[in-house]
């Protein structure tokens, strides 16, 4: 039902979307996600879940379909920083720069854009809310670490939706969890600004209109695997929530809504992560699909990554003599099975993991699985695999994943592959074709407005 829905609203809106701008603007990031994790996102959805995979087969198949270059001003591979200035501000910078060039100049960005234009905006992230990615798209900082001088500048910007993990950097270091050196309490400061305050899921849900400002967890939000629904509302709960917040706005909204979890999956090597944090997002996804079905006209909805995490690549490699191995459906089936992300799997066996402790983890979440011999030594004695595999218990797990699904991974860091973007509804066809990333954004911004 919902994919006719979803259908019949495109269908509706093709015509009426050429060289029209959008009242309302929804930004759906998948970070360190490129054409590899959204082929896995649609077959995987497919075979375990029977069910069509939003990204692929709506925004991708039915909009317009383009691909973007990342590279920053200082290096050939990006960070997230760098990666989404540009798409944010239309100028490139360096690395680790947050929407500011190496002169200290900061540059306008999509949220400053739709702020000038009598905008509503909204920012959520499965990450931290200071992370690099929803930084960039709003404010400034030389480096993306200055974490406590980005809520200051959340705080001074007011986003009328601010939600995501990261409330370590509101809360003085004298409260529990609170990272802050100033003493002040910045959940109280947007409380006394009018603000809602959310820090479960209850309360998101039962916030109501008005400006929300919810933090889930001290620093970056669970993994889906691993997720206390409880505790920790999911990103379509977020989504949803954001919507309700915005949709009344008389000049319209832009909104960013991140997957973080998907890079740092990648990050990992943990293919089944990243399947369980795609489909998370495409549900966020079909919740932005079903608002715009009731404005189809008014409402553009943008689908991308900043860069490409891990290489991944799903083959048929084996070692010498033992036939080829076609990643298929029951290697799929055998990701579906494991049950705890590989970070929380690192974070249980601590920093010098004892092998008796290691042989139980395996045998309760990753059912079918053995350690050879090489990787238990990894993960054992703390050994790297190799120089660009730096993450040592959880990239040693995802090569045990690997040889027996065939799920390969090239590195535990970003790499230089173009990143789809997919657009349905006003103005979606600016995004079409092979660009640079500071394309995509004078593109949004001049659909914005607010010069």
């Amino acid at each position: 039902m919902l994919r006719g829905i979803i259908a019949l609203a495109l269908a509706l809106g093709s015509s009426a979307a050429a060289g029209q701008t959008p009242k309302n603007v929804i930004i759906l990031f998948a970070d360190g996600v490129a054409a590899t994790q959204w082929e896995l996102g649609r077959y995987s959805s497919r075979l375990l879940r029977n069910q069509p995979f939003a990204a692929t087969d709506v925004v991708f198949r039915e909009g317009s379909l383009g691909l973007l270059a990342s590279d920053p001003r200082n290096a050939f591979v990006t960070d997230s920083a760098a990666a989404a200035s540009a798409m944010s501000t239309g100028v490139k910078v360096d690395n680790f720069a947050v929407s500011m060039t190496p002169d200290g100049k900061p540059h306008r960005t999509v949220m400053e854009a739709a702020k000038a234009a009598g905008k509503k905006i909204g920012l959520v992230t499965t990450a931290e809310v200071y992370d690099a990615s929803p930084a960039a798209f709003s404010v400034h900082a030389k480096n993306r670490g200055e974490s406590q001088s980005i809520v200051d500048q959340y705080l001074a910007m007011e986003p009328d939706v601010l939600l995501g993990g990261g409330s370590d950097y509101f809360l003085p270091k004298s409260a529990p969890g609170g990272k802050r050196g100033d003493g002040k309490d910045v959940i109280d400061a947007f409380a006394q600004k009018g603000y809602r305050v959310a820090r479960n899921t209850r309360e998101l849900r039962a916030a109501g209109p008005g400006r929300l400002l919810g933090l889930f967890a001290e620093e970056d939000m669970a993994f889906e695997i691993d997720r206390d629904a409880a505790k920790e509302p999911s990103m379509a709960d977020m989504a949803k929530a954001a919507l309700d917040a915005l949709a009344q706005s008389p000049n319209g909204f832009v909104l960013f809504v991140e997957n973080e979890n998907t890079d740092t999956a990648g990050h990992y090597n943990d293919a089944a992560g990243v399947m369980r944090a795609l489909w998370a997002f495409d549900e966020a996804l079909k919740v932005a699909l079903d608002f715009r079905a009731k404005a189809p006209n008014n409402t553009l909805v943008i689908v991308t990554g900043d860069h490409e995490t891990g290489g991944l690549s799903a083959t048929y490699a084996r070692g010498a003599g033992e036939g080829r191995l076609y990643a298929g459906p029951e290697h799929l089936k055998m990701l579906e099975r494991i049950s705890i992300s590989f970070g929380a799997a690192a974070k249980a066996l601590g920093r010098k993991p004892s092998a008796d402790a290691l042989d139980k983890l395996i045998a309760q979440h990753f059912p079918g699985f053995q350690l050879d011999a090489d990787v238990r030594d990894a993960i054992v004695n703390q050994t790297p695999l190799d120089r660009n595999f730096s993450y040592a218990t959880q990239n040693a797990l995802g090569r045990m994943v690997a040889r027996q699904t065939g799920f390969y991974w090239g590195t535990a860091g970003h790499t230089t592959e173009p990143v789809a973007v997919g657009a349905v509804g006003p103005g979606a066809e600016l995004f079409r074709g092979y660009q640079d990333n500071t394309e995509f954004a004078r593109s949004l911004q001049r659909l914005i407005g607010g010069r």
